[in-house]
Order: structure tokens, then C-alpha cells, then sequence
């Protein structure tokens, strides 16, 4: 029954918000879903994905990571597929050529990496949906074995529409080989929590 609740919210969504791509529209919903199982214990990521959706707070997330068709281009390089077949997808002619991000890099609401001994940093991009002036502060549940460092730890809006970007740096503390962890990345502000879940392996 996942497909046709989210379906449903996702048309909510794009009523209230006309301006909204897909990206924008799926990061709302991932960004404030509730945590909890039937038993109201913490959920695994892998039980439970991002969450279980919340609309009322999914109409009002106060960022989003926003993609446009393009910004997949280099996604799609990145994970080996050839100019013909990104040409078919996207009808027309596409050239990977240098222009590839890893699997990781995409403008996505959450992170999935495979971490070895070298640390790996990633940018995320954040649009301002909320309120025009606010100041949002990181805050991070961290992976077992893993440390996890966020820049700017801070980011201030004064406008609607406002992008922002960000690194996140993963560095190995040492944990068992291809044992999971996961954790999340917070955004906090007044009347405002913009969660995405962390998940990484081992290499």
C-alpha cells in the first residue's frame, strides 16, 4: 500500500506547491517522516527506509534537496552507463566525457556510502521553503565506528528560494568489514527538524 499513500501525498503536495519539482516534492516527504515501529521503538533504516511519511509536516519542511532532470546526467555517468543508453532515457544526445559525480554526490535526502580507510566528502545543496529569515544549526546522530563532520555547522537564509550548500566529511573510526551502521543528519531551527538517514558500509 506504499504506492498509492504516497502517490496520494505526493498530489497534496504538488497542489499546495505548483513550484515544486519531483525531487523537491520526495525530499519533503523523506526529510519528516516519524521513526518509530508499531511498537514505538526506533525502526532500522533498512525496515523502515527514511520513515514513515507525515504529510502535515511534509507540506512544511523548511529545506529540500532539490534536483533537476540534468543533475542526473552526471549521476547516471557516474554509475557506468554509456552516452547511448543515457540518450535513450533522456531523449536526446548525451556525452558523459569528464562530466561524472559519485554514486554519493548526487543532490539527494540522505546518504549511502561505502567507507574505507580514506575519509570521503560530499556536498548536499538545501532550498529555504520556510520561513524567509531562519538560521538552521547541524546536529548528528552518529554511525557506530564512524565520525561524521559537517560544514558550515551553521546556515542563515534572509529569503525565500535561498540555496545553501554544505559538506559532510565521513571518516572510518573503525568498524567491522561489511557491517552496516547508520545515523542521521539533523537541520535544526525553531518549528523546524529536516532529518536525513546516514547509512555506510565498510569497503
Amino acid at each position: 500500500m506504499s504506492c498509492p499513500h504516497l502517490s496520494g501525498i505526493a498530489a497534496l503536495l504538488k497542489n499546495a506547491h505548483p513550484d515544486w519539482s519531483p525531487a523537491a516534492i520526495k525530499s519533503a516527504m523523506m526529510t519528516t517522516t516519524y521513526l518509530s515501529n508499531l511498537e514505538l521503538q526506533p525502526a532500522n533504516l533498512f525496515d523502515m527506509g527514511a520513515g514513515h511519511v507525515n504529510p502535515v509536516l511534509a507540506a512544511d519542511p523548511g529545506l529540500v534537496y532539490d534536483l533537476q532532470p540534468n543533475d542526473y546526467i552526471p549521476y547516471l555517468c557516474g554509475l557506468g552507463y554509456k552516452d547511448s543508453e543515457i540518450s535513450g532515457l533522456i531523449q536526446r544526445k548525451a556525452h558523459c566525457g569528464n562530466v561524472t559525480i559519485p554514486e554519493a554526490q548526487l543532490n539527494y535526502p540522505s546518504f549511502s556510502i561505502r567507507l574505507g580507510s580514506t575519509p570521503l566528502t560530499y556536498s548536499r545543496t538545501v532550498t529555504n521553503v520556510g520561513r524567509a529569515n531562519s538560521v538552521y544549526v547541524a546536529k548528528v546522530v552518529l554511525p557506530r565506528g564512524v565520525n561524521v563532520k559537517v560544514h558550515p555547522e551553521r546556515i542563515v537564509f534572509n529569503r525565500l528560494k535561498q540555496k545553501a550548500t554544505f559538506t559532510v566529511t565521513f571518516t572510518s573510526k573503525g568498524f567491522s568489514a561489511e557491517t552496516y551502521s547508520q545515523g542521521f543528519l539533523y537541520w535544526l531551527t525553531k518549528g523546524y527538524v529536516v532529518r536525513s538517514p546516514i547509512a555506510v558500509i565498510s569497503a
